[in-house]
């Protein structure tokens, strides 16, 4: 794939806009950086001083000036100034400290919320292992382009005109000329060759997302790459983006050693003319040899800027690089968003309306053709049908994770979307057919229902789920780990956490999607009894596809192709002998199959 690459008026634009993003997070404190900026200027001051307490200590020192004397008030000044020139830089670097600190928070923290905020079809589009690297090199973008822009690149420019200054005014003219041509040269070498190292440098920054991408994915999925013998399937795919990404960091690296050898050419060239001419100045009496070691330390002083400007220059653009595609994030458009005079779900007694709903998660993919119901207050329906009919696409459209394409959803007469999201899925509990916990403890995945609950209510809300004789059976009880995505716990005992926190959250409305899949015959029935319970005086939308899970609904709708083809109590459906009643059968034959054997 050929990296994208953009032209130079474009990547300057973006350039500004991605520094322009920061300038916010600078003036939360102004002071700081004031006081950074004169500490910074004064330190530059002294370490341009320093040369010039040099040259006067050596001209006192020349035999050909007369009588030696020890110049010791130039010696502790000379001595002064170079602990001034460190000092002020180390003050200036701890002033500062928490504006970049802050910054990288208030950025990340930006980024963070702004994801959460996105819509599910992101999330499910995006890779996980790119978007976290993309995000760790864009804070750590902001650490360099901040301190390094301000504490290197105008302080070397500062510095450079000052010596520039200073040899315009005691010197021959030529010394400022060489001065300058050499800062030219080097400056457009710097920026043409660095501007053709960003392709290089963009290219392995994809790569390397692409190969974190596969490493994070293929771990996450570790069972399954075990299940089909694929280890060196693995490794081949990951092995090839590596391979890619080689041949760019070879690329990166032999361009940055032309860069760094042109650069020493240039600067080398620069000082060599200049210690000619000040030497000839000294051969005809114009300069003292003070003045000599004055241009050769200014030399010395600007070299190592110089060289380091180049490096930074690069760096900069390299973190302006990285930080472009972390600020596209933020850029990423919000398909959910509460409308601007949102406001909260008034609940009580939640009554749920589902009034034409039409819905595809593409144009071209239509899931759901007008779909009506309603769900009383208190009263539990049950959605059963062939994988695919469009049950559990109810359930994300009720939480609004997608905005219907048609029609409308309302909760006590109000529109979903025009009550706040957070309000929303506050009054909405879910236990969902695929539970995924977080790598942490079970005491945390279940207390995620209410992060606020008492140890006392946690406990409650796993006794009431069957789930806490087993936990307290665990050496670790409550503070046992379920590993990445809970993969140390079987399916029916994340099934059970996902029920106590359901439990925990107590909400007005509840989902149960496929809520017993994973349990076997006797575990589901052991846990029924309790669904049934904490579904009592609630509004409860069951998807199920085991029939005898839902005989007890008030109504119970079967969907077909993103249709409700029947609707009635499990003996009204019986009774009418069509799709329901033949799904009733199927299952009873399987059950009666498998008592048998």
């Amino acid at each position: 794939m050929q990296p994208e690459t953009a032209s130079p008026a474009t990547a300057s634009r973006n350039d500004w806009q991605t520094i322009r993003s920061l300038l916010p997070y600078l003036w939360e404190f102004k002071s700081r950086v004031v006081i950074a900026m004169g500490l910074l200027v004064l330190a530059k001051l002294a370490n341009v001083a320093i040369p010039l307490a040099l040259k006067q200590i050596i001209d006192a020192l020349d035999k050909s000036h007369g009588v030696l004397v020890m110049p010791v008030f130039l010696i502790v000044g000379y001595g002064l100034l170079r602990l001034f020139s460190t000092l002020f830089g180390e003050l200036r670097d701890a002033v500062f400290a928490k504006v970049t600190q802050r910054a990288i928070r208030r950025v990340a923290l930006q980024v963070f919320e702004h994801l959460h905020s996105l819509s599910l079809r992101f999330h499910l589009d995006r890779q996980t292992g790119g978007v976290s690297r993309d995000i760790e090199r864009g804070t750590r973008g902001i650490g360099f382009l901040l301190n390094f822009t301000l504490f290197n690149v105008l302080p070397t420019l500062l510095e450079i005109g000052l010596v520039a200054l200073i040899l315009l005014k005691k010197y021959n003219a030529w010394f400022a000329v060489i001065t300058f041509i050499t800062l030219v040269i080097y400056i457009l070498f710097t920026l043409f060759i660095t501007e053709w190292r960003m392709v290089v440098r963009r290219t392995m920054n994809d790569l390397d997302s692409k190969a974190n991408t596969r490493a994070i994915d293929s771990l996450l999925n570790y069972e399954t790459v075990k299940y089909f013998g694929n280890e060196q399937y693995e490794a081949r795919r990951y092995d090839h983006n590596m391979e890619h990404w080689e041949t760019a960091a070879v690329r990166n690296q032999t361009s940055l050693a032309l860069l760094n050898a042109g650069q020493s050419i240039i600067i080398a060239i620069g000082i060599t003319a200049l210690m000619l001419l000040a030497a000839e100045e000294v051969v005809r009496g114009k300069m003292t040899i003070g003045d000599l070691v004055l241009v050769n330390v200014f030399m010395l002083q600007l070299y190592m800027p110089l060289h380091f400007l180049g490096f930074v220059y690069r760096e900069i653009r390299h973190s302006l690089a990285d930080m472009e595609k972390m600020f596209r994030l933020l850029h990423e458009h919000k398909e959910i968003a509460d409308a601007p005079d949102a406001g909260v779900l008034q609940i009580g007694k939640a009554s749920v309306r589902f009034d034409n709903v039409s819905f595809g998660y593409e144009p071209d993919r239509q899931i759901l053709y007008d779909v009506s119901f309603d769900i009383p207050a208190g009263h539990t329906v049950a959605v059963v049908g062939a994988s695919g009919a469009g049950k559990s696409t109810l359930s994300r459209l009720l939480f609004r994770f997608y905005d219907v394409g048609q029609g409308s959803i309302q909760i006590n007469g109000q529109d979903i979307r025009g009550v706040t999201q957070t309000s929303l899925r506050a009054a909405i509990g879910i236990v969902p057919q695929d539970t995924v916990l977080f790598n942490d403890t079970i005491y945390y995945n279940i207390a995620y229902g209410r992060p606020d609950a008492t140890r006392e209510d946690v406990i409650a809300a796993a006794q009431a789920a069957h789930i806490h004789t087993f936990i307290e059976s665990l050496p670790l009880g409550y503070q046992s780990m379920v590993g990445e995505r809970g993969l140390k716990l079987s399916g029916g005992e994340k099934q059970r956490v996902a029920i106590a926190r359901a439990i925990l959250k107590n909400p007005a409305m509840l989902i149960f999607d496929e809520a017993t899949s994973a349990l076997d015959s006797q575990s589901e029935k052991s846990i029924q009894a309790e669904l049934r319970g904490i579904a009592q005086n609630r509004t409860t939308l069951v998807i199920a596809h085991r029939l005898s899970t839902v005989v007890d609904a008030n109504q119970i709708l079967v969907m077909g192709q993103g249709r409700i083809i029947e609707r009635g109590t499990h003996y009204e459906l019986l009774a009418q002998q069509g799709a329901y009643a033949h799904l009733w059968n199927l299952q009873k034959q399987e059950e009666k199959i498998q008592l048998a054997d």
